[in-house]
């Protein structure tokens, strides 16, 4: 099973100081906006999401279809697919993507210590 681009996708308080504090880190801004709550942000190939209002918690992000610069790929594991092999070893999951339409499509689920995995397919 390939699960595409990994990232962390933080809930943030402040956007600007937390904007801030991944720069001194070495991140830069990659995509999003601030007027909108978010933004993405890469050092090399880690990815980190501020987001700033737009849930509780940290999720654990993959994107299917995508690298680590939002580029499509080639070949990769369709979000269905990825969900049917996860729901034939039981794994519960707390939201699926629709099994019917091929394109963008997300599911979720948590791990045995309740984190978060979001697993998105924009493609």
């Amino acid at each position: 099973m390939h699960l595409g681009a990994f990232s962390a996708s933080l809930s943030v308080k402040d956007l600007a100081a937390s904007r801030t504090f991944y720069e001194a880190l070495g991140f830069n801004v990659f995509a999003g906006e601030a007027d909108k709550g978010y933004h993405i942000m890469k050092n090399g190939n880690a990815l980190i999401g501020l987001f700033q209002g737009m849930f509780e918690g940290n999720i654990l992000t993959f994107n299917p279809g995508w690298d680590e610069n939002a580029q499509p790929v080639e070949s990769f594991d369709d979000v269905r697919a990825i969900q049917a092999d996860l729901q034939a070893k039981g794994i519960e999951l707390t939201a699926t993507a629709d099994g019917v339409n091929p394109g963008p499509g997300r599911l979720v689920l948590k791990d045995p210590d309740g984190n978060v995995i979001l697993v998105d397919q924009h493609v």
